[in-house]
């Protein structure tokens, strides 16, 4: 056994995440844990990982396990580069190494005695070096940064130059190559383009140790996992099998439960009726004092409350112009080009989709179009009466405000009734509602973030990366939203499933980048 947790209790204020979890990781399980935005996953591997303390229960990882953590939110210090961030991944054998330089020198100036239990731990150190393949370093280095496209970003790189999606294909590298007896990895795919999703997809499918696996992205799910934990009203369920096995075995134990309790909530109701109706007569009384036992004795079956489904509506604003924009030799970038000259045209109701490797412009493309970034050269003519919504990739502006200041700040004339019932219609529980956005989760923060934009009116949407962090339920109805929606849309997405039947036109943004990667 790697890891064993019981009675894992934690929350945060009074919202509470987990009551009395327990859970066993075993060797070689490949995981998916599941569960809508906000249920906990991510705060369970910060629990498991140390990072946090639980308020009970204990955590028991096995002696001399390594453990591999992709984190959503990992710092890279400035000055480092790509390079260096992956050597790291072997400052352990660095440090051997060291240690083996320090030996020599002190073999020089050693007697016979000192020298034969010097050279005997040189020699234990140079074993281990040779067993971890030590002096082929470099070339792992290359074979790992080629299958995750960063050679073409160049390893002398600073890591803080880089895309979001470039920075965690660097930390997913070096943990790769630290080779830990179990990965724990938190949305791997969120910044991963489709090449190097399907790397990953093969080089998961053959791994042999151990991994925790969270994602909403479903198929790629059921390529690597056979084993699924559900997350849901504060535990955590165990189910055999990929997602759509989870999916057909929930429903049915749900539909079970929901049998059972209607069973139950009819005898009750017989049972208090004969009571209210039998108790006061002498004759009856005993055959009433029985049944009531038979009440207060009953193991009462619960189900758990309906979570808020969100339903997302934007608000249309009058129809736009016939041409939406149109960019001439526009090149972008910040200090060097991203692109050769880009020649695009949009017109009213087309539903584009920008695809291609991160790190070469797309985002940088949206901003140069809305006037955000200026561009290098050429120019981008927007039309008539356009009402325009971006959606971001991360959030901006200040955290510690709640989720109802997040909105009022943006729609001042709504009243809080208004405000609360925006953000519940995408959603969000009244604990939600009532938190600091910080505390929300990648996918709650994201649900917020929607709020804004379906209760502005528009006409044409800007939408970088929406489907990131969402869970099924809330991606699902996105994609319903958009297909209702009149308006014109532009889309930055990863994820094929979600835009391939309504989108008009997908553009491979690769074609006009001087940066493939």
């Amino acid at each position: 056994m790697i890891l064993n947790v019981e009675h894992l209790s934690h929350g945060f204020g009074d919202r509470a995440i987990f009551d009395d979890v327990s859970f066993r990781l075993l060797k070689g399980e490949h995981i998916g844990l599941i569960g809508a935005n906000g249920e906990g996953k991510s705060t369970f591997f910060n629990i498991i990982t140390g990072k946090l303390m639980p308020d009970e229960g204990t955590i028991t990882w096995a002696k001399n396990v390594r453990v591999g953590y992709l984190d959503q939110h990992a710092v890279l210090e400035k000055g480092m580069t790509i390079r260096d961030v992956l050597k790291a991944a072997f400052s352990f054998l660095y440090e051997q190494e060291e240690k083996m330089n320090h030996l020599c020198a002190q073999m020089a100036e050693a007697d016979e005695n000192q020298l034969e239990a010097l050279m005997e731990e040189f020699g234990t150190i140079q074993d281990l070096l040779d067993m971890h393949d030590f002096y082929n370093i470099d070339a792992k280095i290359d074979e790992v940064a080629r299958a995750l496209g960063l050679l073409e970003i160049g390893l002398e790189r600073d890591v803080t130059e880089l895309s979001g999606g470039q920075r965690t294909k660097i930390l997913l590298a070096k943990l790769l190559l630290e080779k830990p007896d179990i990965l724990l990895l938190d949305e791997p795919t969120n910044y991963l383009d489709t090449v190097h999703i399907e790397w990953l997809k093969r080089y998961l499918q053959e791994y042999e140790n151990a991994f925790i696996l969270i994602s909403h992205d479903i198929p790629f799910l059921n390529s690597v996992i056979n084993l699924i934990y559900h997350m849901e009203n504060q535990a955590l369920t165990r189910y055999v099998g990929d997602y759509d096995k989870f999916q057909e075995v929930y429903a049915a134990k749900k539909a079970q439960l929901e049998a059972a309790y209607e069973r139950q909530q009819q005898e009750i109701k017989n049972l208090k009726d004969f009571v209210a109706r039998n108790k006061a007569r002498v004759s009856t009384r005993n055959m009433a004092m029985s049944r009531q036992k038979k009440l207060d004795k009953m193991d009462l079956i619960e189900i758990s409350k309906e979570k808020p489904k969100p339903e997302f509506h934007f608000k249309d604003a009058r129809a736009a112009g016939k041409e939406i924009f149109h960019a001439k030799g526009l090149v972008i970038g910040y200090d060097s080009p991203l692109s050769s000259p880009i020649h695009l045209k949009m017109e009213r109701g087309e539903r584009l989709v920008l695809t291609g490797a991160n790190g070469i412009g797309k985002t940088t493309l949206l901003k140069s179009i809305l006037g955000i970034i200026p561009s290098l050269h050429g120019s981008v003519t927007l039309g008539d009466y356009l009402h325009l919504g971006y959606f971001e990739q991360e959030m901006t502006g200040a955290k510690n405000n709640t989720c109802i200041e997040e909105i009022w700040k943006e729609f001042p004339s709504m009243t809080q009734y208004e405000v609360r019932s925006a953000l519940a219609k995408c959603g969000l529980t009244t604990k939600h509602i009532e938190s600091q956005v910080r505390v929300l989760s990648g996918g709650e923060q994201a649900k917020v973030r929607l709020c804004k934009l379906i209760n502005k009116e528009t006409n044409v949407l800007l939408l970088d990366e929406p489907t990131n962090h969402l869970d099924v339920e809330a991606k699902e109805e996105l994609k319903r939203a958009l297909k209702a929606y009149k308006g014109s849309i532009i889309l930055i997405c990863h994820e094929p499933d979600f835009y391939e039947d309504w989108a008009t036109k997908i553009i491979d943004c690769s074609n006009w980048s001087t940066r493939i990667s």
